[in-house]
């Protein structure tokens, strides 16, 4: 329950940082082309708060966070006196509307640049990526891996940690090739190779992008003792408990933490003997894992466990930091890579090289506010960031709903000379309206079906 009301604490303040920063935007803008705004919103429904500016403006917080508007005075939505005619929205030319309307998306980009220029300052903690094998028949396979080795570049992008590379991978999702540089951790020459990625599959429930090419990344030894055990678990109901070592399952040996995993999702529902250490007295349980289904139908079993590792060399950390100057060029770039790579895998979308059950929705959205939230200022940063790209390149598409349509709306306008006459422009708007409805629908399903 308290991971349920963090969760929803972080989503609420990263959306209603997001939502006024995108409207900021728009309220700025149509201020400086001289409209007259009524209203700036946060929120949709009930009001919570309202206070009236001395501009005369009202500023609302309301209820429902998924959202916001800003109401400006026009002539098409309400009668406007005389005197305040100039000030309109609908008055003012078709490029100062389009300045308006694009406001919104590019405030959205230059709080990401802000956002991963605060982040940079600050320092993020990392792992390097390091390479220890690859899979047999993976498209990694052909990455000759006789010692540890680090992985320097993806296509020609430079990447230092295991968060760069993941990215730079994602964005190959439906390539034919992908391109892998990597040296010796032990130092030497670097070597590049092309990865036959055309038969490559990624399922983002149930693996990383790196485990699905077929990267073996480097990990810390991890032993057989418990280092957590989750409330309500199969685990929990069996009485183990922190600190018990894992000796035997089903009469044989755990010689390794991977094998016993192996064991407990091939056995959902079946009932184990379990001997374990606790406190250098041997003890015998029962444990029956949970069954647990993903989204293929495929059943395995989970006892709802966690072991103590071995801390990371420190060889293999590395903190991404930057001085304050040398930080604006690196948040700009990072900025604009995540752009590339969120219309690419829109894109993707479109061309079904990308299903759509990858589509996430606002549950998937809060849980990832909430995880981030949890591990630290940098990473929630990061992920406002994310989130705050993801809204800026959504709300460009040319849909009529979205301002990305109205922008195409003024497109039309200033090849014709001619606004597009309402009647086309509300036809539009329900078409947008209803496209929107169904991709949040598929969004929201997929959220439900990872629960």
């Amino acid at each position: 329950m308290l991971g349920i009301l963090w969760n929803l604490g972080a989503f609420i303040v990263a959306l209603g940082i997001l939502i006024a920063i995108h409207e900021y935007g728009h309220f700025w803008v149509a201020r400086k082309c001289g409209v007259k705004v009524e209203r700036f919103s946060i929120g949709f429904g009930k009001t919570l708060f309202r206070k009236v500016g001395n501009d005369g403006c009202e500023y609302v917080i309301a209820a429902i966070p998924l959202g916001g508007y800003v109401k400006m005075l026009d002539e098409r939505v309400e009668d406007v006196p005389e005197s305040l005619k100039s000030q309109a929205f609908n008055r003012k030319s078709v490029w100062k509307r389009s300045a308006i309307i694009a406001a919104g998306p590019l405030a959205n980009f230059g709080f990401a640049v802000l956002a991963y220029y605060a982040m940079l300052v600050i320092g993020v903690p990392s792992i390097k990526p390091v390479i220890v094998n690859v899979e047999a028949d993976s498209p990694a396979q052909v990455i000759q891996v006789d010692e540890p080795k680090q992985i320097t570049a993806i296509s020609g992008r430079s990447v230092r940690n295991w968060e760069e590379a993941q990215m730079a991978i994602i964005g190959h999702i439906g390539d034919s090739s992908i391109e892998v540089t990597v040296e010796p951790v032990s130092g030497g020459a670097s070597a590049t190779y092309q990865l036959d990625s055309s038969t490559w599959k990624f399922d983002p429930e149930t693996e990383s992008p790196i485990t699905s090419l077929g990267l073996v990344p480097f990990t810390p030894e991890i032993s057989n003792t418990i280092a957590f055990v989750a409330e309500g678990s199969a685990a929990a109901k069996a009485g183990l408990q922190v600190g018990d070592e894992l000796i035997l399952l089903g009469g044989e040996p755990v010689n390794s933490w991977q094998g016993f995993v192996d064991v407990i999702k091939r056995s959902p529902g079946v009932p184990l003997p379990l001997e374990i250490n606790r406190e250098g007295e041997r003890l015998q349980v029962s444990l029956t894992p949970d069954s647990e289904t993903d989204r293929q139908g495929n059943v395995s079993g989970r006892i709802g466990i966690a072991p103590v590792t071995a801390q990371w060399p420190e060889a293999m950390q590395i903190e991404l930091s930057f001085g304050p100057f040398e930080a604006i060029g690196a948040a700009a770039d990072k900025t604009w890579h995540m752009m590339g790579l969120t219309l690419g895998m829109l894109g993707k979308l479109f061309t079904g090289d990308i299903a759509l059950n990858n589509l996430s929705g606002p549950i998937s959205i809060a849980q990832g506010a909430g995880s981030s939230a949890g591990y630290g200022l940098v990473y929630f940063l990061g992920f406002l960031a994310l989130i705050s790209v993801n809204l800026g390149i959504i709300n460009l598409l040319p849909l009529p709903v979205l301002d990305g349509g109205h922008l195409l709306y003024n497109l039309v306008e200033i090849v014709t000379g001619k606004p597009v006459p309402e009647n086309v422009q509300e036809i539009g708007f329900r078409i947008g309206a209803a496209t929107l409805l169904v991709v949040m629908g598929f969004a929201i399903f997929n959220d439900i079906a990872r629960l």
